[in-house]
């Protein structure tokens, strides 16, 4: 997040930062990301880690409430450790343990604390479009990451959307987006009152797509670890070394949950094929491709059903709502062609 938090106490989690053996000299926020808040720690010899603090009320993907999403999030951080002890340090940036092991220690009800590496390598940035040898070398990645044993923790990917009472919601009574919760809430009751039957459209067409998922057979044997978010602003050293981080989405899946994310080339679901043995379902594909749109939807719907003011997050989440949009509503004008 863009936005330092202002109810997060840094003093608190300098000291939580002691179940790792780290003392901080500094600790520097880090605008980056969408979702959950980092910071740089440095110890009195300027040795770095990066420090990520989740919101465990907006994590659906995790759970649906803050225990739930603490379940949900422990399992996944312990997860991305095991994959590294399979993998590597070179495949992926996997979270540290305390001295007692854990992955993952609560700063207060609403927020958890892990800590990571510090590795001092570029990274790309989400929307960005790979050269052809970059985005190869991640679909060799994630060939790599779908072969891997899955570990007994691993979160189980659901088929649906999370975060689809809040879009049911917002279609059902666009009016509870009212002006004086902030300067989006009107800008977003016009947005779905003109888009209300294409989006309605839309839905009905993802829920028929679920209701395949759940039942194809040959779709459940075919699950494996996926990262679940493996774009560009996910990848250090784009082009180079591939390193995945990010690892708050792992879960079993079908492998085009994250294929369709990397790559839409022939060549590299073709490349992926020859490793893996499996031939990517263009159905899948697109079915992910979709998921992706409602989830970003549902994400900015929740800030602004809310109070909320005009900061650089919310502008980021206006701006994702809006090509979300625009991402259905093209969607179901191409099906009614």
């Amino acid at each position: 997040m863009k936005d330092r938090p202002t109810d997060i106490d840094e003093t608190a989690l300098a000291s939580a930062l002691g179940a790792w053996g780290i003392e901080p000299a500094t600790l520097t926020h880090a605008p980056v990301g969408f979702g959950d808040h980092h910071w740089v720690a440095a110890d009195a010899e300027g040795r770095r880690t990066f420090v990520t603090v989740a919101d465990l009320a907006h994590k659906p993907h995790c759970g649906r409430d803050a225990a739930e999403a603490w379940t949900g999030l422990s399992r996944a951080m312990d997860t991305a450790a095991t994959l590294e002890s399979a993998l590597g340090e070179a495949a992926l940036v996997a979270p540290l343990r305390t001295g007692d092991g854990e992955t993952l220690l609560r700063l207060t009800d609403r927020y958890a604390v892990s800590v990571f590496p510090y590795v001092d390598a570029p990274t790309g940035h989400f929307g960005q479009v790979l050269d052809p040898g970059a985005r190869r070398l991640v679909v060799e990645r994630l060939a790599q990451l779908h072969g891997t044993q899955s570990p007994l923790m691993t979160p189980t990917h659901q088929p649906g959307l999370p975060g689809r009472p809040v879009i049911e919601e917002a279609l059902t009574d666009p009016r509870r987006f009212r002006a004086e919760s902030g300067p989006y809430a009107q800008r977003c009751h016009d947005l779905l009152t003109a888009n209300y039957a294409a989006l309605r459209a839309v839905l009905d067409h993802f829920d028929s797509g679920t209701a395949r998922l759940a039942s194809d057979a040959s779709t459940a044997a075919t699950t494996v670890v996926t990262h679940g978010e493996p774009h560009a602003g996910n990848i250090l050293d784009p082009g180079g070394r591939t390193l995945l981080v990010d690892w708050d989405t792992v879960a079993l899946a079908p492998p085009e949950r994250d294929l369709w994310l990397a790559t839409d080339a022939p060549e590299d679901l073709a490349r992926y094929a020859e490793l893996t043995g499996h031939h990517p379902d263009p159905d899948l594909l697109a079915y992910y491709a979709l998921r992706w749109a409602l989830d970003d939807m549902a994400a900015a719907l929740d800030i602004f059903g809310a109070r909320h003011p005009d900061t650089a997050d919310t502008r980021q989440a206006w701006d994702g709502l809006v090509d979300a949009v625009t991402a259905l509503t093209d969607r179901a004008a191409g099906a009614g062609q």
